[in-house]
This record gives structure tokens, C-alpha cells and sequence, in this order.
């Protein structure tokens, strides 16, 4: 990976800790441990990190700017001059510049962690490979909780990612352990 690489924090807010505080299932119990890897790993490799974050706008809603609940996880807190993009739908390239940010900054790749994986990742990723950038998403450095199924009952966590996953490395880009992705970066500068 070089200079043409970013990494892209979808959505790790201070709500995801609220939900999985309150007991939904939800599967990589690990995801904020990646993320801080992942994103230490590319500021250690002088490459950049950017985020996007979720600004609800209707105001039930606990995916505000406004709120401590729209805040950013502590895995997640942007470093000084980092981008920080805020959305007001599902991807994050809707309505928020970040398109334009990548292609003058010359990012081609992304690799892509955040949550929740079903929704904001995927749409942000699907987006993101419709628009011609190379796609990664570090599988086990997203938030996948379980969620009700349209005919009843409830699908589980796990097989949510699965499936969200599976999608994705089908026709959007590469699905890979965060380990991998590390391991894939420059060294970073000398000390």
C-alpha cells in the first residue's frame, strides 16, 4: 500500500457502544480493538485516515453531532488534521464531499472498517466501488448486530456479517482481516 491508500472509519459513534451495552447480539465483539489497530498502523505508516460520521437528522434519532451518543467511540477519535465527513443518510459519499476530498488527496483505494456492517458499510462501500475506487473491508473491524427478519423472528449477528461479506467480496472488493491489512502497510518513518 502506498500514498494512494486511506483508511475509512464509517460510523463509530458513541450509540454503537450504547447498543451493544444494552445487549443486542452482535457479532466481532473485538471491532473497536481492529479499528484503533487499523488506524494506528496507518498513521504510523504516514498514510491517511479518515471518517465519517452519521448526523441523523431527525431528532429521535441517537446519530447526532449534537448528542455524546453521536460522538466518536475512543477507538475512534480523528488525530488532528484528519477528515472527518458527516452524512445524513446511509453512505457516506452522499451528500457529504468526501468523493472530492479522495480524488484531490489521489486516494484510489480505501480500505473500509466501521459499522454498523449491514447498512452504513455496505452502502458506503457498494458507493465507493460504483465510483471506481478500489475496494477492502477489514472483516473483522466492523459492527454487525443482529436484526429483525422481514418474515419474522430475528436474524442472527454472525450471519448478518456473513452475508453482508459475502455481497461484498462478490462484486464490490476484497473482504481480509484487519491483521492483513497491517501487514500490508509501510513501514512507517523512522523515529
Amino acid at each position: 500500500m502506498d500514498q494512494t491508500t486511506a483508511l475509512l472509519i464509517v460510523d463509530m459513534q458513541q450509540e454503537m457502544a450504547n447498543v451493544t451495552a444494552s445487549g443486542r447480539q452482535r457479532a466481532n465483539p473485538d471491532a473497536e480493538e481492529k479499528v484503533a489497530e487499523l488506524a494506528a498502523g496507518f498513521r504510523a505508516a504516514g498514510l491517511p485516515v479518515v471518517h465519517v460520521m452519521h448526523d441523523d437528522p431527525r431528532p429521535e434519532s441517537k446519530f447526532r453531532r449534537d448528542l455524546p451518543s453521536g460522538q466518536p467511540m475512543a477507538c475512534a477519535v480523528p488525530a488532528e488534521g484528519e477528515a472527518v465527513f458527516w452524512k445524513t443518510g446511509s453512505s457516506g459519499f452522499t451528500g457529504t464531499g468526501l468523493e472530492a476530498y479522495l480524488r484531490e488527496a489521489g486516494i484510489t483505494r480505501l480500505v473500509i472498517a466501521g459499522g454498523v456492517a449491514a447498512f452504513c458499510v455496505n452502502s458506503t462501500a457498494r458507493s465507493a466501488a460504483n465510483l471506481g475506487f478500489e475496494v477492502q473491508v477489514a472483516e473483522d473491524a466492523l459492527i454487525a448486530f443482529s436484526m429483525p427478519a422481514r418474515k419474522g423472528g430475528e436474524l442472527d449477528a454472525e450471519m448478518v456479517l456473513e452475508v453482508t461479506l459475502s455481497a461484498l467480496h462478490a462484486g464490490f472488493g476484497r473482504v481480509l482481516p484487519a491483521a492483513d491489512v497491517i501487514a500490508g502497510l509501510p513501514a512507517g518513518a523512522p523515529a
